[in-house]
C-alpha cells in the first residue's frame, strides 16, 4: 500500500469515526490519559513515588485516613488542611540569651474550625546545629515549642513534630494560661498540642478550645556563632502543617496520597490492557487464518486447541498461577494472553473461509506465490482492520483482570495499580471504616478506563464490520 492510499483510507476512517459520538468521546478520554502518562511528573505532588510507595517513612509527615480537602465545602465546621511551606524569610537579630540568632520564619495563615494534627519542621543539617523553636500567635502569646541540639550532622536530616516533640512545652503553656481547676479536672496529657496552640486562652481553655483564628508565625533561632567558621550549615528548611484533610483524594490509613497512587497507577492501567489486547488480537487473528488457508487436518487440530483455551475459566487459572508463582507483572501479562488470544479465531475464520475462494487468491497460487506470503500479503491485511475493535473491546477486560487479581492479593507488589490501592482498603477495613476516598476513585478510574475503550471498539466495529457500517 502506497503512502498516498493510505492517507486516502486513513482519511476515510476518519470521516465516519467523527460520526460517532461515543467514538469521539473514548477518544478524548484516552488522549487526555496519554498526556497525564506522558507528563506524569508535572501531575504528581509527590516526586518517585514507584519506588516509595510502601516506605512508610516518605509518607510520615502526611495525616492518618484523611478526607479530601475539598470535603470541608460541605462541612460546617472547616478543618485545617495539609500544607507545605518550602521558603521561609530568613533574618538575623539579637536574643536576649543567646545574642545574634539567625532566624528562620514560616507565616502560616490559620482560618479553621478544627486545628492541624501536627507541625512538622524538616531541615538537612552539616556539622553541628542547636536551635531553639517557637510558635507567635495573633493574640501576642509565644508558645516555646523545644530545643533541638545535633552534633556529627553529615547531610542528615532533622525533624521536629510538635505532636511529639513539644508535649511538654505546650502542657507548660496550659500551666501559664488555664486555671489550676481547669487542669485539675481535664487530662491535659492526652490534649494534643495543635489544639492548643490554635485556640484562644482563659481558666476554661481546656474544655472550650475556641479557635484562634490570625497568622501565626513559626520561628527556627539558630546562634549566629555556629555559621561563622563555616563548618556548620542548615539548608532546605521547610515546614509541613499536617491537615485534617488532605489533597484532592484524602490518605489512606498508612498515610499515602490517594491521587498521587492513583496517578501513578494509570500509566499500568494502559501498559498492561494494550500490551494484551494487541498481542493476544495478533495472535489470535493469525491463528484463524492459518486454521482456514490450511483447512483438513490442520484445520481439525487448531479448533480442537482452540475449543480446550476458549473453554478454560480464565480467572481461576490466573488465580492458580498467580498463587504458584511468584506475583509478577509479566507473568500476570503473559497469562491472560494464553487466554485472550481466543477471542477473535472463530470470527478470523470465518472471514478468511470466504477471502480463501477469492479470485486473486487462485492467481495468487497460480503464479507461484508460498501459502505463507498469500496469509501475510494478500490476506492478513486485509483481516487486520477488523481486529481493531477486538483490540479496543479486550483492554478493559485485561484491565479488570489485573485488577481483580491485585484485590486477591496475587497481584505485582512492586507496581502501583487501582488493584493494589483497592487490596490495601479492603486489608484495612476501609468499608467498615467509612473511608470511602479510599474505595470509590479506584474502582471509579478502573470503569472509566474500561468505558473509554469499551466506546472506541464499539465505534470502530461499527465503522469496519460490514454489516454495522454507518456510511
Amino acid at each position: 500500500m502506497s503512502m498516498k492510499d493510505f492517507t486516502y483510507r486513513l482519511g476515510e476512517f476518519w470521516a465516519d469515526f467523527r460520526k460517532e459520538t461515543s467514538g469521539l468521546i473514548g477518544l478524548g478520554i484516552l488522549a487526555l490519559c496519554v498526556v497525564v502518562v506522558l507528563l506524569e511528573p508535572v501531575f504528581l505532588p509527590y516526586k518517585d513515588i514507584d519506588g516509595n510507595w510502601r516506605d512508610i517513612t516518605y509518607w510520615e509527615d502526611n495525616p492518618p485516613a484523611a478526607p479530601p480537602a475539598w470535603t470541608n465545602l460541605f462541612a460546617k465546621e472547616k478543618s485545617a488542611t495539609t500544607i507545605r511551606f518550602e521558603s521561609p524569610s530568613v533574618s538575623d537579630e539579637e536574643d536576649p540569651e543567646y545574642g545574634p540568632v539567625r532566624v528562620f520564619t514560616f507565616k502560616y495563615p490559620y482560618k479553621f474550625d478544627k486545628s492541624p494534627l501536627d507541625i512538622i519542621m524538616r531541615a538537612k543539617g552539616t556539622g553541628m546545629l542547636f536551635m531553639n523553636i517557637s510558635m507567635e500567635r495573633p493574640d501576642g502569646n509565644s508558645v516555646f515549642l523545644g530545643q533541638v541540639y545535633q552534633d556529627g550532622l553529615v547531610g542528615d536530616q532533622i525533624r521536629f513534630a510538635v505532636d511529639t516533640d513539644a508535649r511538654g512545652s505546650v502542657y507548660e503553656f496550659i500551666r501559664d494560661h488555664a486555671s489550676e481547676e481547669a487542669i485539675s479536672q481535664s487530662d491535659s496529657s492526652n490534649v494534643k498540642p495543635t489544639e492548643i496552640i490554635f485556640a484562644q486562652t482563659g481558666e476554661k481553655m481546656l474544655s472550650e478550645r475556641i479557635p484562634l483564628k490570625g497568622d501565626y508565625l513559626y520561628k527556627i533561632k539558630i546562634p549566629a556563632s555556629l555559621f561563622e567558621d563555616g563548618s556548620n550549615s542548615i539548608e532546605d528548611v521547610r515546614l509541613v502543617v499536617t491537615g485534617r484533610v488532605s489533597g484532592v483524594l484524602g490518605t489512606d490509613t498508612s498515610k499515602r496520597d490517594i491521587y498521587s497512587g492513583i496517578i501513578a497507577g494509570l500509566k499500568w492501567a494502559l501498559f498492561i490492557g494494550l500490551i494484551t489486547s494487541i498481542i493476544s488480537v495478533l495472535v489470535g487473528v493469525m491463528y484463524g487464518i492459518i486454521c482456514a488457508y490450511f483447512g483438513g487436518a490442520t484445520d481439525t487440530i487448531m479448533s480442537f486447541i482452540f475449543e480446550v483455551f476458549v473453554s478454560m475459566p480464565m480467572l481461576p487459572i490466573l488465580i492458580v498461577l498467580s498463587a504458584i508463582f511468584k506475583p509478577s507483572i509479566w507473568i500476570i501479562i503473559g497469562s491472560m494472553i494464553a487466554f485472550y488470544w481466543v477471542g477473535p479465531v472463530k470470527t478470523v475464520r470465518s472471514m478468511a473461509l470466504q477471502i480463501k475462494e477469492e479470485t486473486y487468491i487462485e492467481a495468487a497460487k497460480a503464479l507461484g506465490s508460498s501459502k505463507w506470503r498469500i496469509i501475510f500479503k494478500h490476506m492478513a491485511p486485509l483481516l487486520l482492520p477488523y481486529s481493531f475493535a477486538n483490540m479496543a473491546l479486550s483492554v478493559p477486560g485485561a484491565i479488570v483482570a489485573e485488577s481483580s487479581l491485585s484485590l486477591l492479593g496475587l497481584g505485582d507488589p512492586t507496581i502501583i495499580s487501582w488493584g493494589q490501592i483497592l487490596h490495601d482498603a479492603q486489608l484495612s477495613g476501609a468499608t467498615l471504616n467509612g473511608l470511602w476516598w479510599w474505595i470509590v476513585p479506584p474502582g471509579l478510574f478502573i470503569a472509566v478506563m474500561g468505558m473509554t475503550f469499551a466506546f472506541l471498539g464499539f465505534a470502530m466495529d461499527k465503522i469496519l464490520h460490514p454489516k454495522l457500517r454507518t456510511r
